[in-house]
């Protein structure tokens, strides 16, 4: 497999925020976010067995796991077999991707963090809406917020899709784009079913801290 990193962490977002865990940053991305934070993934790649893989997440000595990227479904058989793999030996994992690639492969036992792109992310129009048909109870869905038509757009289709009965909804805000008070005013004008997903590794952390 490519992997960009390997590394043990605070959990930074969604739900699992605050908890220890160790990431497996897998390389390659198929979308260019205007927002990306890890664009180093891209092209940064270590080639490594997944039996290495096991060897070094289970020397981290935890039992939460998160494969992300970059885009770690374009090593599509590859992660899904790690996802089996890790999940047999007992671990608890995240597997985070960006809602443009099918999720069917993964393993239900896993929890999946799939990103919804609105419209300033500059990728919108890569979503695989598809994927909502594998969503389950305990996976989350992702919204980066860049500004107020972001909001509205993402409202709107977590209302169309009745998201909030699915799964956990976040929305976050990009730094840089928003102020997280603002969106927070609109989530509690509206009483919107979701919950405010801040980025707690860049607030703990140098926020251009790499492995964090």
């Amino acid at each position: 497999m490519k992997v960009c990193e390997l590394f043990t962490s605070i959990q930074g977002e969604s739900t699992y925020a605050g908890t220890p865990c160790t990431f497996i940053r897998l390389s390659g991305c198929n979308l260019r976010c205007v927002y990306c934070d890890t664009s180093y993934s891209y092209e940064e790649a270590t080639e490594m067995s997944i039996g290495t893989i096991m060897d070094r997440v289970s020397a981290e000595g935890l039992g939460l796991v998160e494969i992300t990227g970059g885009e770690p479904l374009l090593q599509r058989d590859e992660a899904a077999d790690l996802t089996k793999r890790l999940l047999d030996a007992g671990f608890k994992v995240l597997i985070e991707t960006n809602g443009s690639m099918n999720i069917s492969c993964l393993d239900k036992r896993a929890v999946v963090i799939m990103d919804i792109k609105t419209p300033a992310s500059g990728m919108s129009e890569k979503n695989d809406l598809s994927n909502l048909a594998y969503i389950k109870p305990a996976d989350e869905i992702k919204f980066v917020i860049c500004d107020r038509n972001d909001y509205e757009w993402a409202k709107k289709t977590v209302l169309e899709h009745d998201l909030s009965k699915r799964c956990t909804i976040l929305f976050s805000p990009a730094a840089g784009n928003i102020e997280p008070r603002d969106l927070a005013d609109w989530i509690l004008r509206d009483r919107l079913k979701v919950r405010l997903n801040m980025q707690l590794h860049k607030i703990i952390y140098d926020p251009d801290e790499r492995r964090v």
